[in-house]
């Protein structure tokens, strides 16, 4: 038994009767978890359950130290210099959505933001919001290839421009952005540089110092801990300048009638009662990973998405387009596929018709839906990447996304499964 088979023995989900022929392919969206991350929580429920910070009585003392601890391990974990430079959220979304509210009180009209065109949703509606004010959002292209296209990204970055917000790895086409080249260019041009991180940090070894942007988000959902759990980087000066998210118990230091004053960073940050057993979770998760060896998980998925790629030609499955980098060292484990004719984007006149497909196109639900009765888990649809849909000219994608308990033989079961959905379709040869 291999390693990564060893590793799939640490997930319930696949010992289970239910799912005991599962194939999962759908990390990108969440990720499975591994007993001890269960086993943090329910420790936590069972002996210490209580809220932290204020209770003087054992098991909050208790819960309090476990949480904060949670903090400092997660904060070591991303290379941060300080476990005050750590927001507890739900999730990225949340985590940029507050900055887009705090950095939008010091924006006017004219003003720049400066994203790409391969943003998740979470990166690109929050900025829209601050249209209302005047503020022109700008996005960056790609080239043919699926990488940022860095010429573009120099012509678009403007004295004008006072954000620059990036994904660090795009969740549809798999492409790791060179953020400290970026960071670079986003400094001198005294921006603030702000990454979204969500597909970066359950794969491979982040450092925010290395990176040097000013904030960084990242959900605990997609790197083996709970939902409902998400974490803010920001650098600990700016944190301090920056206005409230959110109003209430545990981010102030005094309320009277005539106004309030608010707790240090980050509490002042988490309003109400925090998610304490995720943050467990979390720490959990990230003890967990750090066994397995970040630098071994992503050569782990290097080596899984470079075995795809030699399938998808090896298969030659006729008419099948994926998008992404061939270069898989700027390249994560991220495969997004469509067979038969690309879906054209005007889905409801072109692609069907009463109901029945025209031509050989193969919609990304119907590949779906087949997969999973082959006990198959792949994502269909456009990823919360819209922008980048139109952009590849489709309007959505199949898309498998690998981890830490996916082998060759996974991938080679997806592959099995696409040439009986070809056969079906009678796509020929």
């Amino acid at each position: 038994m291999s390693r990564w088979e060893q590793i799939k023995q640490d997930f319930p989900i696949f010992n289970s009767s239910k799912n005991s022929d599962l194939t999962y392919l759908d990390s990108a969206a969440t990720s499975q978890k591994p007993k001890c991350v269960i086993d943090a929580v329910r420790e936590f429920y069972e002996n210490y359950n209580s809220n932290v910070h204020r209770g003087i009585y054992g098991i909050s003392e208790t819960a309090t130290d476990m949480y904060e601890k949670s903090r400092e391990n997660v904060s070591s974990f991303i290379g941060s210099s300080h476990a005050n430079q750590l927001v507890f959220l739900r999730n990225t979304t949340e985590a940029l959505n507050l900055l887009s509210y705090t950095m939008g009180r010091n924006l006017v009209s004219g003003d720049e933001i400066l994203i790409s065109i391969m943003e998740h949703h979470s990166n690109i509606v929050p900025w829209q919001f601050l249209e209302e004010k005047g503020i022109k959002v700008n996005y960056t292209d790609i080239t043919a290839d699926g990488k940022l296209d860095m010429e573009d990204f120099r012509r678009k970055l403007s004295p004008r421009t006072r954000i620059v917000s990036l994904t660090h790895v795009s969740n549809l086409l798999g492409t790791i952005n060179p953020l400290v080249d970026i960071g670079r260019m986003v400094h001198d041009n005294d921006s603030i540089f702000i990454v979204d991180g969500a597909q970066s940090t359950p794969h491979m070894k982040v450092n925010v110092q290395d990176l040097d942007c000013d904030f960084f988000a990242f959900s605990g959902h997609k790197m083996l801990g709970p939902s409902g759990i998400g974490v803010l980087y920001g650098k600990e000066d700016m944190l301090e300048s920056m206005h409230p998210f959110l109003g209430g118990g545990e981010m102030i230091r005094t309320v009277t009638t005539s106004g309030s004053t608010w707790n240090d960073v980050p509490l002042k940050f988490e309003a109400g009662t925090p998610n304490i057993e995720g943050a467990i979770g979390l720490s959990a998760a990230v003890d967990y990973l750090r066994g397995i060896g970040m630098e071994n998980v992503r050569n782990h998925e290097k080596d899984l998405i470079e075995y795809t790629l030699k399938m998808e030609e090896e298969y030659a499955i006729p008419d099948m387009v994926s998008y992404g980098p061939k270069n898989t060292d700027i390249r994560g484990g991220v495969y997004s596929f469509n067979i038969g004719e690309i879906p054209p984007m005007d889905m409801d006149e072109k692609f069907r018709e009463n109901g029945v497909m025209i031509g050989s196109s193969v919609h990304p639900h119907d590949i779906s839906t087949s997969l999973d009765a082959g006990n198959v888990a792949v994502r269909s649809g456009h990823h919360c990447a819209m922008p980048l849909n139109h952009r590849l000219g489709v309007v959505a994608t199949s898309r498998a996304s690998y981890y830490v308990y996916n082998t060759r033989e996974d991938i080679e079961k997806l592959f099995d499964q696409l040439e009986k959905i070809r056969k079906v379709y009678d796509l020929g040869r």
